[in-house]
């Protein structure tokens, strides 16, 4: 019985054969315009692609996980897969960290925070406490749906897979745990900015580790918890790679034309 990719590392065949199902969303199905009849495989692109290379199902709703790869081994067990996409793998290559924007719940955000009493009068004055409070929130996302808590997701082999992309067509995979590091182990502030040459409080909170930034909240913006891990802290990593281009005569008889002409060839023909 063979392995989960969920519970190691994906071999070469298996990687090339989701590369190669990300490429297809260049034929005008994918979620990102790139010319009149060309896209872009986008996050959900990202998310199909992950699923039918290694047999899982996309959820495509609000679970926490995306993607759910069955457990050859036990009926009824998974184990998750949380999908991030970002254009930041320019910014990878320069600093070394991976970006994954992990949440924008901001009202359960601060739902949470105001059953703690903190609220946006006095949020500012209490960082490691408002850290604390989303890093737990996120963590007890995830245990809701554990084995420990009646779920049927294997928490333990579970984890993040984030795919960086630049504008110039290069593509990076990694893969990272979904254990979170400890509040008291990183500074947290809200740094300072300059407006019309005043200096004010900040409304994003930041977590440092010893090489930078590798926690931010935007809380009055959006509600985006984002996380920075180090490329070197990633349990594996693809090489960086590019889409397999479309054949030549890719429109003609691949595109969104060919294709409503080839499922319903009966209908089209009385078009003509």
């Amino acid at each position: 019985m063979s392995i989960p990719f969920i519970v190691r590392d994906p071999t070469q065949k298996e990687f090339e054969r989701f590369r190669l199902i990300l490429s297809t969303y260049q034929d005008g199905s994918g979620q990102q315009a790139l010319t009149d009849e060309q896209t872009l495989p986008g996050w959900r692109d990202f998310e199909r692609s992950i699923s039918i290379a290694f047999g899982g199902e996309a959820q495509e709703n609000k679970f926490i996980f995306d993607v759910l790869i069955p457990d050859t081994t036990r009926d009824n067990i998974y184990f998750g897969v949380s999908c991030k996409m970002r254009r930041t793998l320019n910014d990878t290559k320069r600093n070394g960290r991976v970006t994954l924007e992990l949440s924008n719940s901001s009202g359960k955000f601060w739902q949470r925070l105001g059953d703690l009493g903190i609220h946006q009068r006095n949020y500012k004055n209490k960082p490691a406490e408002v850290a604390k409070a989303l890093l737990d929130q996120e963590k007890e996302w995830h245990e809701e749906v554990g084995l420990k808590q009646g779920g049927v997701v294997d928490l333990s082999r579970s984890f993040y897979l984030a795919l960086s992309w630049n504008a110039q067509g290069e593509y990076q995979l990694f893969k990272f745990s979904l254990s979170l590091p400890r509040v008291s182990s990183l500074k947290w502030d809200f740094p300072s900015v300059t407006d019309n040459g005043k200096e004010r409080s900040g409304r994003r909170l930041r977590g440092q580790d010893k090489q930078g930034t590798l926690i931010e909240w935007y809380g009055e913006s959006g509600g985006q918890l984002k996380y920075y891990p180090l490329v070197k802290n990633a349990l594996w990593k693809s090489e960086i790679f590019h889409l397999e281009p479309l054949p030549v005569n890719w429109n003609e008889k691949h595109g969104i034309l060919a294709k409503a002409k080839d499922y319903f060839p009966d209908r089209w023909n009385s078009l003509e």
